[in-house]
């Protein structure tokens, strides 16, 4: 037999049903009831093992609040976020409408991660941390950037920025003989960036400790916040990659190199802007 709320959630909002019985939950319920009330957004299309990661907790918790609140399981009160933030959209739709319907296709749920993984990125960097690595590029002699299998995409892509820019880079994205070979010239005026999605391959930790041992500047751009790499640099950049795919989301690392190339572009303008125009760029 299907079980109901007490209190049906379509009598009022889920947040506000929720803020309502706050007080009866457990610790780690109350985990997952703040991170509902405050990321409504994210918790609608979020899987209940992706909500227990936000909430630090685990998914099993997720299903037993999800219970306690009288629904059957995470599906309900998921749908019931769902219609929230549908009403919330509908709300706003008279002062311009919303972006794009919510009724939770797959491709609404991809876009709503990536929605979601911009605002966490940009909540969890500092204003200062971003101005240390604009300008540790900036003044950087030589670059190297390691990035290994998916990452070595985003390194390639990272180093294009930079020659937009006039500032050559290189790229570290295997084990092979020249990869080691850009390794082995880091010295005290190099800047090593590395990047990784989820575990770090073993040659980011490598080139991490390598760093450190001669002297060399190091930033990390991670999207675990606990990074083993991370724990080495002397700077660190971070990215939320979740997602309701198979895949991880890159949306926030792209918009973060973005960023920085733009940073880099602000510091110096009138001496970047002739050779932006003469790549047709703006």
């Amino acid at each position: 037999m299907t079980k109901t709320a007490t209190k049906s959630p379509q009598l009022k909002s889920l947040s506000d049903y929720i803020q309502e019985r706050f007080d009866e939950f457990s610790r780690s319920q109350k985990d997952v009831a703040r991170y509902i009330v405050d990321h409504l957004d994210e918790a609608a299309f979020l899987t209940a093992e992706e909500l227990a990661r936000r909430a630090s907790t685990s998914s099993s918790t997720v299903v037993r609040f999800s219970q306690a609140l009288g629904f059957e399981g995470y599906p309900e009160l998921q749908q019931a976020a769902i219609e929230e933030y549908r009403t919330t959209i509908a709300a706003s739709s008279a002062n311009g409408g919303a972006l794009f319907s919510f009724d939770h296709s797959e491709l609404e749920g991809s876009l709503g991660a990536d929605y979601a993984n911009l605002e966490e990125t940009a909540r969890k960097l500092t204003s200062e941390q971003v101005e240390a690595s604009v300008a540790a590029l900036a003044t950087a002699q030589r670059i190297v950037i390691v990035g290994v299998d998916q990452m070595a995409f985003f390194a390639s892509y990272l180093r294009h920025t930079l020659s937009l820019l006039d500032i050559r880079a290189e790229i570290v994205a295997s084990t092979g003989g020249e990869s080691l070979q850009r390794l082995g010239r880091i010295d005290e005026n190099t800047l090593v960036i590395t990047l990784s999605a989820g575990r770090a391959h073993p040659l980011l930790l490598r080139a991490m400790k390598l760093a450190l041992h001669r002297g060399a500047r190091t930033l990390a751009i991670s999207d675990a916040t606990m990074s083993e790499v991370g724990e080495h640099a002397e700077l660190t950049l971070y990215f939320s990659s979740n997602s309701p795919s198979f895949t991880r989301s890159h949306t926030a690392l792209m918009a973060l190199i973005q960023g920085l190339a733009h940073g880099l572009y602000a510091r110096d303008e009138a001496a970047h802007k002739d050779r932006i125009r003469a790549y047709k760029l703006k």
